[in-house]
């Protein structure tokens, strides 16, 4: 997510089965009360911000989403099927999935029973399904998708646009355009088949496996084959100029342009390729295949975002932007929070991105726009909560997750060394590459990787409230 944070709409200027880590499935296996029969899974995993977000008693696996789209009547047909393990025994589980009507609803191809409550969609099974067992969920489905709006007042979700949709998930938005398990913690591989008019493009995540057209209608068949979060998933549709390349490191790069918007994403593009191979440097092996850039038209939005591969833009980004949704292919992307406390280790590490691409490519210094940042005063909103303790989904996209959470990177920084800082991050990217990490785990890192203790750095900079009495 870029910063400025998101703001209220009237405000904004602007087929591989992965697999998931002990720990995270762990969680997944909180289940609510039980029943004579066997167990329920939770409607959520428990996240402080968004407790209905994600369920308990599962895991997906692999997502296949087959959808069509009608930009003219903003009408959705879908059809999800989703490749699941049970980790407990289940009678009844839950999907996150709101707005749109079901058609059909079948657990490894028997007819299952469901209820809307809210965002859930409650499932039971015709036949229980054992710990370990797995399973495969088809749910049919169509109506009119929008948005939901978040906690700040902004929106996210399937957003419709002059010419198609803007598709953006974070944090809460996948639900409204297919059933998923919703969570950072549960992440999936994914095959997308989406069909649009002839003159429209829709654009997913990962690899374009090809593309055909026929009675006035293209279908665009993606896949990604890397672990990821569901609110990274995008399906956009747009009259959009397409572009595509291989890098000298082996990138398949994809980029969709709205025409409104060329002229001025062209030079900034044009640099993703090097931006890519700088951000390779330092943190590590690029974590997927494909690449790119999805440039749309939405004035509306206020917002880019990292989804998975190919991150999405409003309108044509700066070169900061660029950076900084790329970074998170790494910070948030590859590597994922297990609750959305802990956002800073996503916003204020691709922040700390841009700080270090000015700094090496002949703009102001690390320190010097951390100098810049510290000067302000005591009532500045950047200094309103503590990044490591937002306080509510309201605040994760407030400057001090992005800033201040960047400023805590320069800190460490100063304390360990530039050596052992640059091997912090590529450790931290590398140890949890297409897995989770937590706050309390990149500090024993960073700690295990200086030899320095550094409570109070952290507890300072992460969790103390108001401006820190020394930089």
């Amino acid at each position: 997510m870029t910063h400025p944070r998101r703001r209220p709409a009237l405000l904004r200027r602007e087929a591989v089965v992965a697999t998931v880590p002990v720990a995270v499935a762990a969680l997944l296996t909180a289940a609510g009360p039980a029943t004579a029969a066997g167990s329920v899974g939770a409607p959520g995993v428990g996240d402080p911000y968004f407790p209905l977000a994600g369920n308990g008693g599962y895991h997906v696996s692999h997502y296949g989403l087959t959808l069509g789209y009608d930009p003219s009547s903003r009408h959705l047909t879908g059809k999800a099927v989703l490749a699941a393990r049970a980790t407990q025994r289940l009678t009844r589980f839950d999907l996150d999935f709101t707005g749109l009507k079901i058609t059909g609803l079948t657990v490894d191809h028997r007819k299952a029973s469901y209820k809307r409550d809210g965002q859930e969609l409650v499932v039971t099974p015709a036949r229980p399904l054992r710990k370990g067992q797995s399973f495969r969920i088809t749910v049919t489905y169509n109506g009119k998708p929008g948005p939901v709006t978040d906690p700040d007042g902004s929106l996210d979700g399937w957003i419709p646009t002059d010419d198609g949709a803007f598709v953006a998930g974070e944090p809460q938005g996948a639900m409204t355009w297919f059933p998923a398990n919703n969570h950072p913690l549960d992440k999936s591989s994914y095959d997308f088949t989406i069909t649009v008019p002839k003159d429209r493009t829709a654009v997913a995540n990962g690899l374009l496996l090809g593309q055909s057209t026929r009675n006035g209608k293209t279908t665009f068949r993606w896949r990604q084959k890397a672990p990821m979060a569901a609110y990274l998933a995008t399906a956009t549709v747009g009259r959009f100029k397409v572009k595509q390349y291989t890098t000298r490191d082996g990138l398949k790069v994809y980029d969709a342009v709205d025409p409104r918007e060329a002229t001025a994403a062209a030079p900034v593009l044009k640099k993703l390729p090097s931006v890519l191979e700088w951000e390779s440097k330092l943190f590590g092996p690029y974590p997927y295949r494909a690449a790119g850039s999805i440039v749309d038209h939405a004035p509306n939005v206020g917002y880019a975002l990292e989804t998975q591969s190919r991150p999405l833009y409003d309108r044509a980004p700066d070169l900061s932007t660029l950076v900084h949704e790329n970074a998170h292919q790494w910070f948030g992307d590859s590597v994922s929070l297990t609750s959305w406390k802990d956002i800073w280790l996503n916003e204020g590490f691709a922040t700390y991105a841009e700080w270090l691409y000015s700094e090496q490519h002949g703009g102001d210094s690390a320190q010097k726009t951390f100098d810049a940042l510290y000067a302000r005063p005591a009532s500045d909103a950047l200094w309103e909560f503590p990044p490591g303790n937002p306080g509510s989904g309201a605040n994760i996209f407030g400057t001090p997750v992005y800033a201040r959470g960047a400023m805590t990177l320069q800190v460490l920084r100063n304390a360990v060394g530039d050596k052992d800082f640059f091997r912090i991050l590529l450790a931290w990217a590398k140890k949890h590459r297409h897995g989770h990490g937590t706050t309390a785990q990149f500090e024993r890192l960073a700690e295990r990787e200086s030899g320095k203790n550094l409570d109070q750095l952290f507890m300072t900079w992460l969790y103390a409230q108001g401006k820190p009495s020394h930089p």
